[in-house]
């Protein structure tokens, strides 16, 4: 069913076998709990239907992560944590050949969030336990328990992706797909944009730019250190570092949920990013208010744009449209944005369908958005 890989030269045997065939049904276990970066513990291929564990613990996978770039097409099923161990381990940060079956689910309406097991069950009638989900995965030797479970992780995942590709193809949204995993993979390699996941509108330019300056420091640190985000500075604090942007170490210390040693061993590197900024002009753009304060008119025609666009692409509205992108597009037309920098989400297959219309909608209450949104440094 499963063969388990811990020597090097049984590694060039699958390696071999991957030459063969470029369409890899992947999953990764892997231990996270007081690190930012995951120790991996068990990297399960399927190739042709022959399923390898490959001991992450024991074996150089350098020649393994080649053949991932390489290959025609990698699939997972809710890739994120995986493809940001991959790019971790194999120092590089472009796969662009992945499939997800997770975002092949909600295209198909099944949610955004749909799990593999429900996924199996749901696509091809087949249960598989969950039972070592929390196991210790860098304990050696393995359980048998622990093997197969792993295993079943890839056993069906590739006539799972068979199954999905079939009802895209049937819909013509299976292109959409791929450029929607392709665009997810892209998006976890954005340092410059971690700063996003903390800002909102309220923020002022300068703000965003301290926002942006700590969380780029913040996740080179605790990648070197190997260490949550959390253990250096909360979000919450860093929020609470740009609103109040002390000067010294003693109003460093009254920040919110910051530890003492945090002040005494980067206060004054802290210090020195508050402070110390590029010129004005490389600040980021004021981010857009909710897409709810534009004028009702709009709101609605937008809304009701949006659903008869659902209607036709049989894409559901979740998928075909998130808040956030919404809101891009609403920051777009109030600052005169350039296109190119929208989220690429809107410039794909999206951009011909739903975002030229939205914009076009948008920019006749361009007036009354520039009206509600106050600029200041």
């Amino acid at each position: 069913m499963f063969q388990f890989i811990n020597q090097q030269s049984d590694l060039e045997n699958v390696l071999q076998h991957m030459k063969q065939s470029s369409i890899y049904g992947l999953d990764t276990e892997f231990i996270k709990v007081d690190t930012f970066w995951p120790k991996l513990g068990v990297f399960q291929i399927n190739v042709d239907d022959q399923v390898f564990l490959l001991d992450g613990t024991a074996l150089d996978l350098t020649g393994f992560w080649k053949q991932l770039f390489q290959a025609q097409q990698n699939i997972f099923h809710a890739c994120s944590e995986d493809i940001d161990l991959i790019y971790h381990y194999a120092d590089h940060s472009s796969l662009d050949n992945v499939f997800d079956t997770q975002v092949a689910m909600s295209f198909l309406g099944h949610g955004l969030q749909v799990s593999y097991q429900n996924a199996l069950k749901q696509m091809l009638d087949i249960d598989i336990d969950k039972d070592q989900t929390r196991s210790d995965w860098l304990a050696r030797p393995l359980s048998a328990e622990q093997m197969s479970y792993a295993a079943n992780d890839v056993l069906y995942i590739t006539q799972l992706a068979q199954k999905l590709k079939t009802e895209l193809e049937a819909k013509q949204l299976y292109h959409c797909v791929l450029e929607d995993c392709n665009n997810l993979t892209f998006e976890i390699s954005l340092k410059d944009k971690l700063y996003l996941d903390i800002a909102n509108y309220r923020h002022s330019r300068k703000q965003l730019m301290q926002l942006q300056q700590l969380s780029v420091w913040r996740e080179e640190m605790v990648k070197a250190l190997n260490q949550p985000r959390s253990f250096l500075l909360k979000n919450s604090s860093i929020y609470d570092l740009v609103e109040k942007n002390p000067k010294n170490n003693f109003q460093l210390a009254q920040v919110k949920d910051i530890r003492p040693n945090i002040v005494r061993e980067h206060g004054k590197t802290i210090l020195d990013l508050l402070k110390f900024l590029p010129e004005s002009e490389e600040w980021p753009l004021r981010m857009a208010r909710p897409i709810r304060h534009s004028s009702k008119g709009v709101t609605q025609a937008v809304d009701t744009f949006i659903d008869l666009v659902v209607q036709e692409s049989q894409v559901p509205k979740e998928v075909l449209m998130r808040k956030k992108w919404l809101n891009s597009l609403y920051q777009h037309v109030v600052f005169h944005g350039d296109e190119q920098d929208l989220p690429r989400y809107l410039l794909g297959w999206r951009y011909d369908i739903l975002t030229r219309p939205l914009l076009e909608l948008l920019h006749k209450d361009k007036e009354y958005l520039s009206t509600q949104m106050t600029v200041t440094e």
